[in-house]
């Protein structure tokens, strides 16, 4: 029944991947053997893989059920640049004319098609049902599996006969997957499905490679933005705000800054809203403004910037936004603006609604704030929201980790508060603790006679700025928690109350303070490629590709494909096989040959000593750790920040960094981190040695500062050296 080939040899064959992510591998072998399967995994953490590759392996054909006809094509598109037959998978639905829906078939019936995707209406239309029922089908895989709960959020009533119709065309293992469920909808996927008996695979919610930061919204975001959309020139990024006028007015401001920019909302008509996603798909634009109506179902991998002109209403929709920038991996930036007046604004709309729903609302609202006023590791802050521990401090890729605040110690602050809450019964919000604490007799504090009470005004002796961080560092320390389905109410943990009877220190951060005449801080520029001409090059060829087989650009090569061939060099189709994202199928593909070429062509007039020549090849997944540590010299991390995160020594470390400036011929500016470590007449004595030297052979410097300077120390002044003077 099943290729039981090995599976990363398999994955390396078809997709060009020499390693799964996350449970990727677990989920497969799950489905390869025949058992229903629960998926729950965030947004460009690899959901399709796990039904795609199982489906090349297994006999029959799977069916897949999603209810978005682009994203359908888009996949489809990228299965058959993967394979060698074109019909290898294919979509039926709504679009497709008689002639086209009997070439489907014929397909299946041959056994060329593995994977096959429906939108749950066409799967109930009974034609297609009579025909499916004499195929041979290896399983179903329900894509935005949460469609199917009342609880879930875009529930289609359609999802719901999804199991009745399994049983009519004949019952096979089935694999449900999504991005976003809470236990409840989980149950009642499961419930509703009959596959109780599943087994669940939830991946983290951490995205490593997004950055995340927050900027004050001043009177000129707009030049922020076009300033910002200008450092990153030729790449993809999406732009939310909230209002249909400010999309349309934000798409003008950039298209008068010669930024290819369309806007997209709901009061677009369908055609209009149908060409504007395909133009960014194949990028003919590189910037849609939107409102919230965009983005569900554009499989988009390479989109690089997320920008959210105004604060969202909720971390939920925030994460699911941002969650569209870097699916491939790659970098993805998400930067927010934020000014406490379209806070204002948000709660004013919320007059009117429902009292209960007023209090979620301003409840998430509340949320908001905290992520964008908190001066704590944002990625710390988003995952606790979600439930989720991250137990590093410093996450290394965020505004507040990457420019850390100053801590100070709060441990009389933290027993205040505790001591606070349990007084009040552990029955009021953040809001109702701070004003109790502060000695504030408000009419709500009166009415409950809490003024009354010996803690009442307990730390109006403090700086009233300390209480928002306080209480939210000690909520992601574990000492309080909050109800979020009962309106955010703060309760003491038992961690809370054993700090009461044995304090400890407890440093906390402040607040950022968001001021209207405050400056932005400017994103760092962050580059990939070790060559960024021939990069450009290679990427105008994929626009070509792109044009002429009417396909996205990405389904030629991702992003991560074109740096790293602009990083090694490849001069051939056995060469360009150890190319991450490349697999035997790419290589057959008529562009292949055109990019090599090119490559060597661009070798040959630069005088490229590639390091292929020089030495055995390295592996792909070294190349793209050269990638990572120009990534974070860019952004000035400590270099022994970067050996930690990466896994290796400093030794290690300095071996790369010879290699990127002595081999690659790339120059890198680690200035930052020598005047942070050494002495400046030290670093200028060690370069000026190898400035009068012949040959900057390291053992006759290690003899002259051996005894005063290690020897760490000289590598790096002679990697800038070589950075400065050879490149």
């Amino acid at each position: 029944m099943t290729d039981k080939r090995n599976l990363t040899e398999a994955l390396k064959h078809y997709f060009g991947f020499d390693a799964f992510k996350g449970d990727q591998k677990a989920i497969i072998r799950n489905v390869l053997d025949g058992r229903n399967t629960f998926v729950l995994m965030p947004t460009g953490g690899g959901k399709s893989l796990c039904y795609q590759l199982p489906s090349l392996l297994m006999d029959g054909v799977a069916i897949v059920i999603s209810p978005l006809i682009a994203l359908m094509k888009n996949q489809v598109d990228f299965i058959s640049h993967l394979s060698e037959h074109e019909g290898t998978a294919h979509f039926l639905n709504s679009s497709l004319n008689k002639t086209a829906i009997d070439q489907v078939k014929a397909d299946i019936k041959n056994g060329i098609t593995k994977l096959l995707y429906v939108a749950p209406e066409s799967l109930t239309k009974e034609d297609n049902v009579e025909f499916l029922k004499t195929c041979k089908i290896s399983f179903y895989a329900i894509d935005e599996a949460h469609c199917i709960s009342e609880w879930g959020h875009d529930f289609r009533p359609e999802y719901r006969r999804i199991r009745p119709i399994i049983n009519e065309i004949g019952s096979a293992p089935v694999i449900a997957l999504t991005a976003t469920a809470t236990d409840k909808v989980r149950t009642d996927i499961k419930k509703n499905l009959g596959i109780v008996d599943a087994d669940e695979f939830k991946s983290s919610f951490n995205r490593p490679n997004l950055y995340y930061e927050v900027r004050q919204k001043t009177k000129d975001i707009d030049k922020d933005i076009v300033r910002f959309i200008k450092q990153h020139s030729g790449k993809s990024g999406i732009i939310y705000c909230l209002s249909r006028k400010k999309v349309e007015d934000l798409a003008e401001v950039l298209r008068a800054n010669d930024i290819k920019a369309q806007c997209y909302h709901a009061g677009l008509d369908s055609a209009t809203r149908t060409q504007t996603q395909d133009d960014f798909l194949m990028e003919r634009i590189d910037v849609i403004v939107a409102t919230i109506a965009f983005g569900m179902g554009i499989d988009k991998p390479d989109v690089r910037f997320v920008i959210h002109y105004d604060i969202p209403k909720s971390l939920e929709g925030y994460y699911q936004e941002t969650g569209r920038a870097g699916r491939d991996g790659g970098e993805g930036i998400c930067l927010a603006f934020y000014s406490y007046k379209d806070l204002q604004k948000l709660d004013k709309f919320m007059e009117g609604k429902p009292v209960a729903e007023q209090d979620i609302g301003r409840q998430l609202l509340q949320e908001t704030a905290a992520y964008a006023e908190t001066s704590v590791c944002r990625r710390k802050m988003l995952l606790h929201y979600f439930g989720e521990q991250y137990e590093k401090d410093n996450c290394g890729n965020c505004d507040n980790c990457l420019h850390p605040g100053k801590k100070i110690e709060a441990q009389k602050q933290l027993v205040i508060a505790l001591k606070a809450i349990l007084a009040i019964k552990e029955n009021f919000r953040s809001d109702y603790v701070i004003d109790f604490i502060m000695g504030r007799d408000t009419d709500e504090i009166v009415a409950h006679r809490h003024q009354e009470l010996e803690e009442f005004g307990s730390g109006e002796d403090e700086d009233p700025k300390i209480w928002n961080p306080v209480i939210r560092q000690a909520l992601i320390a574990g000492y309080m928690m909050k109800e979020v389905e009962n309106y955010g109410l703060l309760k003491v943990t038992a961690a809370g109350k054993k700090f009461i009877k044995k304090p400890h220190p407890f440093m906390v951060v402040q607040d950022h303070e968001f001021s209207d005449d405050e400056e932005p801080v400017p994103s760092e520029n962050m580059t990939t490629a070790l060559d960024p001409a021939l990069s450009a090059m290679l990427h105008d060829l994929r626009k070509k590709w792109s044009r002429k087989l009417e396909r996205p650009p990405y389904v030629i090569f991702q992003d991560v494909s074109i740096e790293q061939m602009a990083t090694d060099y490849p001069v051939s189709l056995e060469e360009l096989k150890n190319i991450q994202g490349v697999g035997d199928g790419k290589t057959r593909q008529p562009y292949a040959k055109e990019f090599v070429e090119l490559i060597k062509r661009y070798c040959e007039e630069n005088d490229i000593v590639r390091q292929a020549d020089l030495r055995v090849r390295t592996k792909a997944k070294d190349s793209m750790r050269k990638l990572k540590i120009l990534q974070n010299i860019d952004r000035r991390i400590a270099l022994d920040d970067i050996a930690n995160a990466l896994g290796i020594d400093f030794e290690e470390l300095l071996d790369e960094l010879e290699g990127i400036v002595l081999y690659s011929g790339n120059k890198i500016n680690i200035d930052y981190f020598l005047d942070e470590i050494m002495d400046p007449d030290d670093i200028k004595d060690i370069y000026g040695f190898f400035s009068e030297q012949e040959t900057d052979n390291l053992e006759a410097a290690f003899e002259e500062f051996g005894n005063d300077i290690s020897e760490d120390e000289i590598r790096l002044v002679r990697i800038k050296f070589i950075s400065d003077m050879a490149n």
